[in-house]
């Protein structure tokens, strides 16, 4: 062994050795993961993935809990609780809008400070949002459909997944950041919106890779661009929105959390572990096919990276509240 190599090895060593017990044999017995997710939608089968792959790295399985309802406070609510040890043995999986709109819809009676209650791990996966318009709409990207929508007398409508969600969200923020002559109008449900969309009831549609697949599968739609931070692999010749219209990026992302006072030498093991599932090509497929790409990040950056989405999207959701005169 050479001298570099030697000393190489000698400070791993060293590290391993200033570890916690607790750190280098974690985890030692099952862990319940607790997600607001409905069983079978897309974050929930993201979230199974990582806990299968975690579950067989760390020869211990991954239990995950589904415990979704009042827009996603059951589950913050639960992991907040669950675990008075604080010991890395209930993790917490949040999801975009826990931060970006239940705080101000629930303003003063969360019953639970998400800051207080959680520490981030890592960054699981995001979900971009897209855009996708009609086909008899004349408009073949975004300039164009800017273009196309201020000649129009009345605004033009956009569905989205859901009133107060991520894609209705991202449809505010475009037209507010690009000034385009477009408002929302709300469905029942993702498929009544994806629906209209495919009859033409509606020109305009906001909503996730994975949400406007089938309509995607027609030639009745087209797809113009989407609100990630760059073009993403499996679509490299899709148009990021912010190419066109600055400052429009947007995701249903995927956070793994873990209750406050965890040890940071559990925290950062944790990470390490899930930066190396999420690049796993077989992961990495799964997550395309789920319309979700995963940026590599440590506990501090995503810590960071929540701080950043609530700076954007509060101000957007208060803005949507008072426009429908909703009260805080």
């Amino acid at each position: 062994m050479n001298r570099l190599a030697f000393a190489f090895a000698a400070g791993c060593i060293a590290a391993l050795a200033v570890l916690p017990a607790s750190a280098q044999d974690y985890p030692t017995r099952p862990i319940t993961l607790i997600t607001p997710a409905a069983a079978g939608n897309s974050p929930d089968v993201a979230t199974r993935v990582v806990a299968d792959k975690l579950s067989q790295m760390w020869k211990q399985q991954v239990v995950v809990i589904n415990r979704p309802g009042a827009g996603r406070l059951i589950a913050a609510q639960a992991a907040a609780a669950s675990s008075v040890e604080k010991d890395g043995y209930t993790l917490y999986m949040t999801q975009a809008s826990t931060y970006t709109v239940l705080p101000i819809m629930q303003e003063g009676k969360m019953g639970v400070d998400l800051h207080a209650a959680f520490t981030p791990i890592g960054m699981v996966g995001e979900q971009p949002i897209a855009v996708a318009v009609y086909k008899d709409v004349p408009a073949n990207n975004i300039a164009e459909l800017i273009a196309y929508a201020a000649k129009q007398k009345e605004p033009m409508l956009f569905g989205a997944t859901n009133r107060g969600g991520q894609s209705h969200l991202t449809g505010e923020l475009f037209r507010e950041r690009s000034k385009a002559n477009i408002s929302f109008v709300h469905a029942a449900s993702a498929s009544v919106s994806v629906n209209d969309l495919l009859a033409g009831r509606i020109p305009i549609m906001f909503e996730g890779l994975a949400g406007l697949g089938p309509a995607l599968q027609s030639d009745s739609v087209k797809l113009l661009g989407i609100a990630s931070i760059k073009r993403v692999p499996n679509k490299p010749n899709l148009p990021t929105m912010s190419e066109t219209v600055p400052g429009v990026v947007s995701s249903g992302w995927i956070v793994l959390m873990a209750p406050k006072g965890v040890p940071d030498a559990i925290i950062q093991k944790i990470n390490a572990d899930l930066r190396k599932v999420v690049v796993m090509p077989d992961v990495v497929e799964r997550f395309q096919a789920l319309g979700t790409y995963s940026r590599d990040m440590t506990p501090a950056q995503t810590a960071e990276f929540l701080d950043s989405e609530e700076k954007l999207w509060w101000p957007v959701v208060r803005d949507v509240n008072k426009a429908q005169g909703v009260k805080p």
